[in-house]
């Protein structure tokens, strides 16, 4: 490649990993597999840069990989094999939102992987529709339509977790 294009290349790539690498934790909620996509996803954009610098949209271009990297790894049955005889214990760091990430992250590993990728790009990755539309290679209308249900499904499952009270009974009015 040449230097000049390999300079772009490391200026976007460094501008825009710790998003990517966020967007890619949020489709599959774990740090080494998103690492693999984040990875998986930059490889591809290298060896195709001088067609994808062209791009109208680069960033949907790169979206566009990535959720296909993503549904790929998804597709391979060797990634869910354990290569120890025990899995290793994971620190969580002292936060007081855990509970709630925690849920949040069960709830989208619920959705079906096409309404988990839209609600991702959407308001995680901060795409409009139409970016989202363009990266996911659908319709403006089907992103609309995932969207609406994978949040109505997200609504639903953390509203099962926290069910509204109240401290009077309908009756009550002291």
């Amino acid at each position: 490649m040449p230097p000049d294009l390999e300079r772009e290349y490391v200026e976007y790539v460094t501008a825009r990993l710790p998003r990517l690498h966020r967007m890619a934790y949020l489709l599959c909620a774990d740090a080494f597999q998103a690492d693999d996509i984040v990875q998986a996803t930059l490889t591809a954009l290298y060896v195709n840069w001088k067609r994808a610098a062209g791009a109208d949209n680069l960033d949907g271009y790169v979206h566009r990989i990535m959720v296909r990297r993503y549904l790929d790894e998804r597709r391979r049955g060797w990634s869910k094999v354990l290569l120890g005889d025990r899995v290793p214990e994971l620190s969580a760091p002292a936060d007081h939102g855990v509970e709630e990430r925690d849920a949040l992250l069960t709830a989208l590993r619920s959705l079906p992987k096409g309404q988990r990728a839209v609600v991702v790009l959407r308001y995680f990755g901060d795409l409009s529709v139409e970016a989202t539309s363009e990266a996911l290679g659908c319709s403006v209308g089907n992103v609309k339509s995932q969207c609406s249900r994978g949040l109505a499904t997200l609504r639903q499952a953390l509203d099962a977790r926290h069910p509204i009270t109240t401290s009077q009974g309908a009756g009550d009015h002291s």
